[in-house]
Formats: structure tokens, C-alpha cells, sequence
């Protein structure tokens, strides 16, 4: 019987020392519970993904003498580690065998992912060899993250004589991607019988959210274990005579639940692994900073947020209210700042400019801009880094003002659909009820002039998901989403808005990515841009 461990952790992309120290601990862990091997992560050394410190021929020798290191400082395990190895003037995604402290095997990484997120072709040349190694009298192949998304990588493995596949992963997670990493390990199931473990990363990295869940299938593809989502767990799997066992078997969670955790990690680890005090929020009354402001305080804690209300004439006394009836509920630090000087100087100072030109949209954004600043400047002085507030479908479409409510360092959900945040909105609340529901049913506002709403400049959101969603996820033409049955008038109104508004998203600050395709790595549209889609 083989016992081997999955060390579903949390690294640091860069901290070489911390994520040896991470992994010497889980070793430590394993060995206790009787594990002869120990799984872990795709480049689980470096952390993932590492970019353009790829490109560096001193992060190679860094990680070659932390792997070094590692395999000194545990000699009674066999390990498998991911990292990045430079060999004979080529660059690998590897994962090197290590037993009684020495390094026993190599493999290298055949199918580099270019899509979406990934940009692995930049960095790494393909491996070509299958990698078995027999641990305990157990025939184990090694696969990593895309080789197992289609047919090769596997059966070059088990052609080998591998009975067991392991599979190293930093795959990030969108909503329902637990689903699509069973289906395809199934489908090398079929084609191989081999069982399959699977571990993967966890943990925020800029944008990205690995969300752990790692599991095994065993040669029927039935599930024999499986780890939680969105937490640090080592998991225990043993394999004997082609049978897999195991006690860990975490439940699954909502769709909502999934959306949730992942905000509040990703804000988590945004925050802590580049060393901010806290947050800063800008509170309007409205759901959006509403459903931010929550997120904040379960990834933080409510000494480590602020939050800040800056009223206008505009302001509605319910948007105060309830603002006010949350931070009560939530505990944490509020202050209100009223803008209606600023607003009055600015008027004075630019009346002979604008003198004979109508108001429009030009006041409302200096409204935002003060508020911007003002948040800003709290976030010099104090250290603590400023949230946004603004949603995915905002975004698509430009309903946002540069330097204004754009203004921040992490834009906590910037891929979450207006739709998504009421439900995530009302899930939150079934944990405890703390945003008023006033700011769930009322209707949406900006409040930058009187009795504005949303629906006064776009068409209602759940016709505006469709369409985006559409569109910018789905890359479906206009033609097929008018035939899919949405207006046409929004339809042409919506994708001129979203092709026009490239230069906002460009400028937006980094946020969480919970959807197939978010406003980031993976949304690369020129700014300058005359084409214009046919309908």
C-alpha cells in the first residue's frame, strides 16, 4: 500500500524561503499520519504564476538552491515538488522527484497552456518524455495542470507503465471549474484506467484565485476524495492493489458560495501578501459598495477596514440610512465627509471656463473625483489600500468615471455581473443579515444628480448580463445574440458601449477573476480599435 499525502497549500509567487518553510511543515504533517510520499502543487517552489521573473536567469539558480534546500531538509519522505528548472539552456514547468533527500527524477511539462490566463509558451519549452517512478512498489506517472486537459500527456504515461497518475496544478478557479477538471480527468480515466490524484494550488495571486479542491478518482472515475475549497488542508489518499481510500471527503459548495469565497480570498491575500494595513471604502448606500463592504470585513476583519461616506446634495437621507444601520451591524470604522464644498469650489473655479455651457456628465464626475480623492488621500496617510466598488457589467460598459470611482487598488468585483451581486448580496445575508434590505430592493442608483438611476443610461441589467456575457465570454457575434432572442437595439447599444470603453478597462485597477473570462490577462482588446462588428 502506498499512503500519499496532497499538500494543498497557499505559496507566495517569489518567496522561495516561505513556500520551502510551507512545504516542510506539510511534510512534517504527512509523515505523521504515515504518508510515504508528498504531493504538492504546480511550481508550488516559486508560486504561481511567476511571469516575467521567468525570464530571469538568477530566479532559476534561486530555485534550484532552494530545491536544494528542500531536499536536505527532508530525507525521510519522497516528495514531489513543482518548479521552474533551467537545463542546457532551456527553460522547464517541472516537477522533480526527491527521495531520501535526493533528487531521483524529472518530469517536464508537455502541454503549455497560451489561452485565457496563460502565457506559458512566453516562458517555457515543452517536455517530451513520459516520467514513472515506482514508490513503495507502486508504478506512479506524473502529469502537470494541462497535460490531463486533453488526450496525450496521460496515455504517454501510462504507455510508460504507470498505474497511478499524479497530477501537479495551479488551476484557477471560475464558477463550476471543480465540474470540468472531473469531467476531463475522467475522460483520461477512460482512455488509461489509471486512478488519478490531484492537487492543486490555493490561494490569491493578483487576479487569480486558486481555489484548492483538490480530489482523486479512482480507475471507475468515482470520487474518493476530496478536499475543501478556498482553505490550506492536507489530504491523506491511500492506493492499494488499484483501489483508492480515503477520509477526507469535503462537501460542495453553491454557486454563490463559490463566487463568495473566492472575493473574500482574493481580497485576503491581495492585502496581506503585498503588506497593506487594511482597506478604504468608499460607501454610496448602494449594493455594490454594499456587497464590498462585506467581503472586506470576512477577508480582514472589521478593525482593518474603514469605511468612508461622502454625501452630496444628491445623496439620498435612505442611502445614509442604511449605510449607516450597516456599519453599525458590521463594526467597523465610518466617517462621513461631506462633499458639498469641494463641489462649490470646483463650480467657482471652473464657472468662467463652462460659462454658457449646459451641466451634464462633466459635474457629475467631478462629484465622483472629489470622493476619489479624498479616499485616496486617506490611503497615503494611513496605509491602507483603497477598495472599488465598480461590477463587471459596469465595466463592460463604461458606467464608471476614471480617476473617480475607478480610483483604488484592487477592484474586489470588478468580474461580478450586477445580477450576481444581488444574489450574492442575499446569500450574504443568510449567514448574518447585515446589508439593510432596503439596498437590495431599491433601484440602482449613481445619485449624481436628481432622481437618477441606472436604467436612465442602460438597459436593464438582466438584458445587459445577457448581452455582455454574450459577447465578451461566449465571443458570440451580435448577429447570433439578436437571434438568441435580445433586442436589437440594446444589443447595438451595448457592444458600441463596451468597444468604446476599452481605454477605462485598461486603466481599472486589477481585480478578482470568478468568471471563464474576466476584464484582465485573458481580455486583451486594443485600445485604438475602428473595427466594428457586423450586424
Amino acid at each position: 500500500m502506498l499512503r500519499i499525502a496532497v499538500a494543498q497549500f497557499n505559496a507566495t509567487v517569489g518567496d522561495l524561503t516561505g513556500n520551502v518553510e510551507r512545504i516542510i511543515e506539510f511534510a512534517t504533517q504527512a509523515k505523521a499520519r504515515g504518508a510515504q510520499l508528498l504531493l504538492t502543487p504546480e511550481l508550488a517552489l516559486c508560486g504561481y504564476p511567476p511571469e516575467d521573473l521567468l525570464l530571469r536567469p538568477d530566479f532559476y539558480r534561486a530555485c534550484q538552491h532552494a530545491l536544494d534546500d528542500l531536499a536536505e531538509r527532508v530525507p525521510d519522505l519522497t516528495l514531489i515538488v513543482g518548479h521552474p528548472e533551467e537545463s542546457e539552456g532551456r527553460r522547464y514547468n517541472a516537477a522533480t522527484v526527491i527521495e531520501n533527500g535526493r533528487k531521483k527524477s524529472v518530469y517536464r511539462k508537455i502541454r503549455l497552456p497560451n489561452y485565457e490566463v496563460f502565457d506559458e509558451k512566453r516562458y517555457f519549452d515543452a517536455g517530451t518524455d513520459a516520467c514513472v517512478v515506482t514508490i513503495e512498489g507502486v508504478r506512479c506517472g506524473i502529469n502537470i495542470c494541462a497535460d490531463i486537459w486533453e488526450a496525450g500527456a496521460a496515455e504517454l504515461a501510462h504507455a510508460a507503465g504507470a498505474e497511478l497518475l499524479l497530477v501537479l496544478n495551479a488551476s484557477p478557479c471560475h464558477l463550476e471549474k471543480h465540474q470540468q477538471r472531473v469531467q476531463v480527468l475522467s475522460e483520461r480515466i477512460a482512455a488509461t484506467g489509471m486512478a488519478v490524484i490531484y492537487a492543486n494550488l490555493v490561494g490569491g495571486q493578483d487576479e487569480l484565485v486558486f481555489d484548492g479542491a483538490s480530489f482523486a478518482l479512482d480507475g471507475q472515475g468515482n470520487c474518493r476524495m476530496r478536499l475543501a475549497q478556498f482553505e490550506e488542508s492536507l489530504g491523506i489518499v491511500d492506493y492499494d492493489s488499484g483501489r483508492l481510500r480515503s477520509d477526507d471527503m469535503a462537501g460542495q459548495l453553491s454557486a454563490e458560495a463559490e463566487a463568495y469565497q473566492a472575493l473574500v480570498l482574493g481580497v485576503r491575500d491581495y492585502i496581506g501578501k503585498n503588506r497593506f494595513n487594511g482597506a478604504i471604502i468608499g460607501l454610496s448606500g448602494g449594493i455594490d459598495s454594499a456587497l464590498t463592504l462585506t467581503v472586506a470585513v470576512d477577508a480582514l476583519g472589521a478593525d482593518k477596514v474603514h469605511a468612508v461616506m461622502m454625501p452630496s446634495p444628491y445623496t439620498a437621507q435612505m442611502s445614509l440610512d442604511d449605510s449607516r444601520e450597516m456599519i453599525r451591524k458590521l463594526g467597523v470604522r465610518y466617517d462621513e465627509i461631506a462633499i458639498s464644498p469641494a463641489m462649490q469650489t470646483y463650480d467657482a473655479m471652473l464657472a468662467p471656463l463652462f460659462a454658457g455651457l449646459p451641466a451634464d456628465t462633466t459635474e457629475e464626475n467631478i462629484q465622483a473625483r472629489i470622493r476619489g480623492n479624498l479616499l485616496m488621500a486617506l490611503s497615503n496617510k494611513t496605509g491602507a489600500l483603497v477598495l472599488t466598488t465598480g461590477n463587471k457589467s459596469e465595466m463592460a460598459v463604461g458606467y464608471c468615471t476614471l480617476y473617480g470611482d475607478m480610483a483604488g487598488g484592487f477592484a474586489v468585483i470588478k468580474d461580478v455581473f450586477k445580477t450576481l451581486v444581488y444574489r450574492l448580496s442575499r446569500y450574504r445575508n443568510t449567514i448574518s443579515a447585515v446589508i439593510p434590505g432596503n439596498i437590495i430592493v431599491r433601484p440602482p442608483s449613481a445619485e449624481l444628480k436628481p432622481d437618477q438611476t441606472d436604467q436612465d443610461s442602460l438597459p436593464p441589467y438582466e438584458m445587459l448580463d445577457a448581452i455582455v456575457r454574450a459577447y465578451m465570454e461566449e465571443d458570440r457575434s451580435p448577429r447570433e445574440i439578436i437571434a438568441a432572442g435580445l433586442p436589437e437595439e440594446a444589443v447595438r447599444r451595448v457592444v458600441r458601449l463596451l468597444r468604446i470603453s476599452e481605454h477605462k478597462r485598461r486603466q481599472a485597477p486589477v481585480g478578482v477573476r470568478i468568471t471563464p473570462r474576466g476584464f484582465g490577462k485573458d481580455w486583451r482588446y486594443p485600445i485604438t480599435n475602428r473595427y466594428v462588428d457586423e450586424f
